[in-house]
């Protein structure tokens, strides 16, 4: 099998745009964001192109958060203080529903896309590790032990973390129904 139809290209190309969005939401700075995707999927292939294809999915998440962690590291001299700062993520990055072909009213879609600034901006608000919890159990739809291994702590602090963030989503979200 050729390099360029490997399996592990194809598991790259899966997961690069929910990648691209988790590092642009985490950095808040586009090219910074595919620096980090960039620099995760070359730590994957040379420590674990071997490994399992069914352990990918958790390993490169624990890579991605890492690298995303290190980028903080660095930036700290800058006094980076914010996960995830206000910069605008397109809806077309947020769209998860690639694959959808459902057409939707011109009110539908622009109710939908409130709806998405709207939870992007609640995400913004949440603490760092709050923020971590939910991408990864509820977008990358991880479990708690996944997520655990992932974010470095137990899987009791997900489960607090996860359910503070839900908490605090719905709080921040109660009043959409009215307002769309």
């Amino acid at each position: 099998m050729s390099a360029r139809h490997s399996p592990l290209d194809a598991f790259f190309q899966a997961v690069q745009s929910r990648a691209f969005v988790t590092a642009k939401l985490a950095v808040s700075n586009e090219d910074d964001a595919l620096d980090i995707v960039q620099e995760s999927m070359l730590k994957m292939v040379k420590s674990y192109r071997d490994t399992d294809p069914e352990l990918w999915g958790g390993l490169f998440q624990r890579i991605l958060q890492n690298t995303i962690r290190d980028w903080y590291r660095r930036q700290k001299v800058r006094k980076v203080m914010f996960w995830w700062q206000q910069h605008e993520v397109s809806e077309e990055e947020l769209d998860i529903d690639e694959g959808s072909t459902q057409q939707s009213t011109p009110i539908q879609s622009l109710a939908d896309t409130q709806y998405k600034k709207h939870i992007l901006a609640a995400l913004k608000k949440l603490p760092k590790r709050q923020q971590q919890a939910f991408v990864l159990r509820a977008w990358w739809e991880h479990n708690t032990e996944e997520t655990a291994e992932i974010m470095g702590c137990s899987q009791g602090s997900v489960k607090t973390h996860f359910s503070r963030a839900l908490s605090a989503l719905q709080d921040q979200l109660a009043h959409l129904g009215s307002d769309l």
